[in-house]
């Protein structure tokens, strides 16, 4: 039976014998046969549209009627109305043309998983990968050229968000009607509706007489071709934006993981998993045993542990624990939830199957622990013969084997109860709070953490409650930063605690990370994660190299991602009250993350507003927020509409040494929305639509009505590009009132 499937051919891909010249203009009634006559040629006989031989049978290029045996067709375009042409161009466009003539319908206009020069990908089009070399059906990935602007390589079988994109141009803020177009010279570039190019993809210009295609392959890599004139020439890649073949979200499937042996992506099941379909590797593994609970059964099997080095997955973690690599084995191995854990960091990440997105990385991508069955089909077995012949040796074995732990144990519980009764004489306080509600949190003592910061010498910067110094733990082998709380002193032991239990229980990647804290006498001092490029201030205010447009637009939804999950996501909601470049710290990837949520007063499940002393920073803080009034979510809002303009204008809320129009931002902002002058706002050359829309949502934010201000999901939507942005109310700035 013949296959059909949409794609553009080479001549070289149908025969070298294939060299006489065509008629490119084909007539109403004209057909082909793949045995009489195959192909029509383009007028340079360049390209070529018909039947190709493969796998046993037949595949056609971009057809319009297929006749079957029984005399029924099946239409292939839904062109709305009856062709009287076609034509194979020189482009390798196969169009159809009406009785004008003007083209009606055209393969350009529908992309499968390649576009030539001349090709755009428009605004809500896509590339389909091929399932496998040999089978041009749908596959498993997708290159998405989105309404807002971004192109966005996805894998096709999951919901599109951004955490499973796995390479874009990032360019989700440069408005809709954006293109993807390829050059005759194999440049690759984004085009706006007004013909402006917006982003350079790949600006080097090549050999403009080799042919060029860019293809997204079967394995979910984007790779730009080309080829030489000569029919002996082969398909040479020029460029892709994957260094890695095993970079595809899920290139392997379920609880299977991507190996690079010999330049290819191989797929790899754990111990324990036997493929779905051996003929498929890439479909993904399970599990060759009962997954129930974590007895034996009959005695016979037990659950043993598999450890797998520098394998990277999907982290879904339903528990984290901070524990060293034996505890978190002994953790899982206990807990019948726990069917792996992923420990990195002194962090015990556990999880529940079906593993996703495994792939093998150099360097530090810590160890996965998998449980397995013991007596599962590829782990060791013993018959049931050998196990009789054995037997005795095993028994006396384990005599041996058990006399020996008891001594080793009862030898261990002397040493412990010794030291525990030592540390409670030295150190009183560490020993009534050394257990926290909150495992993943550690308990410090003072004297520790001066040894970890050097005598606090070292100072990384002053904040609202307090400052901050560097210090490091496991023998200089992780960087700390240590805040010694200056504000906050006088609340009570309890208040402190559950404040701190709170915070560690927070979670997200852009929120600062609490390791530990210090309750020691009057010493109350908090051990965070540190973050090698400082404060967002230092970022972009101090920093050699200014953070881009598009990379100030992914700082901003980071702050705005991390808000949301304070304001909605955590267990407990929280206020953050005095969110400030000061207080945004980024990380070593150029990620933004929040510090010093959870120090305000905690927002109780049940509340919507809260009392605080908290006056926040001078420039940040909502207009009528007075010492004693109620505070909301909106508070918050407004902070991040400062600091978000702060962000994409790349200068300070509040300078003086501007002219005194420019000196308050949030005021020129708002003049310079009024006059339409906003691109005076920015220090380098930024698409107008795209700047237009930053500054609609950083005004719909600093709203002086708190009812007026969106709420942070919305807002998070608005950067992403899923939602609408009205034009905001008529911003009159409020800076007199802080």
């Amino acid at each position: 039976m013949v296959a059909i499937f949409f794609s553009l051919l080479l001549i070289t891909g149908f025969s070298a014998t294939i060299a006489q010249e065509g008629n490119s203009s084909i007539s109403l009634g004209s057909s082909l046969s793949p045995i009489t006559k195959p192909y029509w040629l383009s007028g340079t006989g360049q390209f070529a549209f018909g039947f190709y031989q493969i796998d046993g049978g037949f595949a056609i290029g971009i057809w319009l009627v297929l006749e079957q045996e029984q005399g029924q067709q099946t239409a292939l375009t839904n062109a709305p109305f009856s062709a009287s042409s076609a034509s194979m161009l020189d482009t390798g466009n196969f169009v159809l043309y009406n009785s004008n003539p003007t083209i009606m319908w055209q393969t350009f206009d529908a992309p499968t998983d390649t576009i030539l020069p001349g090709q755009p990908l428009l605004a809500g089009n896509e590339l389909a990968s091929s399932i496998s070399e040999t089978n041009h059906s749908t596959g498993n990935f997708r290159l998405a050229m989105q309404g807002d602007g971004n192109l966005v390589q996805y894998p096709s079988y999951i919901p599109r968000k951004s955490q499973y994109a796995y390479w874009s141009t990032n360019t989700f803020t440069v408005g809709d009607n954006v293109s993807l177009n390829l050059g005759r010279n194999g440049q690759l570039f984004l085009r706006n509706s007004t013909g402006f190019n917006i982003k350079n993809i790949l600006y080097s210009q090549r050999n403009p007489s080799y042919n060029y295609r860019l293809t997204l392959d079967f394995d979910g890599i984007l790779r730009l071709y080309s080829h030489g004139l000569s029919q002996d020439d082969e398909w040479s890649i020029e460029w892709s934006p994957s260094s890695d073949i095993c970079d595809p979200t899920g290139i392997c499937g379920i609880n299977a993981y991507c190996t690079v042996p010999e330049r290819r992506a191989v797929c790899t099941c754990p111990l324990g998993f036997d493929f779905l379909d051996g003929g498929q590797p890439n479909l993904g593994c399970k599990r060759n045993s009962s997954t129930d609970g974590c007895t034996s059964k009959n005695g016979e099997t037990v659950d043993i542990l598999q450890e797998l080095e520098r394998v990277e997955w999907e982290d879904n973690p339903y528990s984290i624990v901070s524990l060293t690599r034996t505890e978190c084995r002994e953790n899982c191995l206990k807990d019948c939830e726990c069917e792996a854990a992923l420990f990195k960091e002194q962090e015990c990440r556990k999880q529940k199957f079906p593993l996703r997105f495994g792939r093998e990385r150099q360097g530090n991508s810590g160890t996965t622990i998998i449980k397995v069955r013991f007596g599962s089909s590829n782990t060791t077995q013993v018959s049931k013969g050998r196990k009789k012949q054995q037997g005795m040796g095993f028994l006396f074995s384990g005599i041996a084997l058990l006399v020996f732990a008891l001594i080793v144990l009862a030898f261990s519980a002397f040493l412990i109860l010794r030291y525990r009764l030592w540390s409670y004489k030295k150190v009183p306080y560490e020993v009534n709070e050394g257990l926290v509600e909150d495992v993943s949190l550690r308990v410090f003592t003072y004297s520790q953490l001066k040894v970890a910061t050097n005598g606090f010498v070292e100072l990384l910067g002053r904040g609202s409650f307090g400052t901050v110094f560097k210090g490091v733990l496991s023998n200089g082998q992780m960087k700390i930063a240590v805040k010694r709380l200056e504000k906050v002193v006088g609340e009570g032991d309890v208040e402190f605690r559950n404040e701190m239990s709170s915070i560690g229980r927070t979670h997200h990647r852009n929120l600062v990370r609490l390791l530990g804290y210090c309750h020691d006498d009057s010493n109350r001092l908090l051990v965070y994660e540190y973050m090698s490029n400082g404060t967002l201030s230092d970022y972009l205010f101090k920093s050699q190299i200014k953070p881009n447009w598009e990379e100030r637009i992914k700082i901003s939804l980071n702050i705005a991602r991390g808000i949301l999950y304070l304001h909605e996501e955590c267990k407990t909601h929280i206020i953050h009250c005095d969110l400030n470049p000061n207080n945004i710290l980024i990380d070593e990837h150029g990620c933004a993350k929040i510090a010093d949520f959870g120090l305000a007063k905690l927002l109780m499940p049940d509340h919507s507003r809260t009392l605080t002393g908290i006056r926040g920073t001078r420039g940040y803080v909502a207009p009528k927020w007075h010492k004693n009034l109620p505070i909301t979510v909106k508070a918050d809002v407004y902070s991040f509409g400062v600091v978000f303009l702060v962000i994409i204008c790349c200068r300070k809320s509040i300078d003086v040494n501007a002219p005194e129009e420019e000196a308050i931002l949030v005021n020129w902002v708002c003049d310079c929305f009024k006059a339409n002058e906003v691109s005076k706002l920015v220090p380098e050359e930024v698409d107008q639509q795209s700047l237009e829309r930053m500054i609609r949502i950083g005004l719909w934010c600093i709203e002086e009505d708190p009812a007026a201000r969106p709420p942070i999901k919305k807002v998070v939507q608005m950067l992403e590009g899923t939602v609408e942005i009205p034009e905001p109310p008529s911003a009159q700035s409020s800076f007199q009132q802080y």
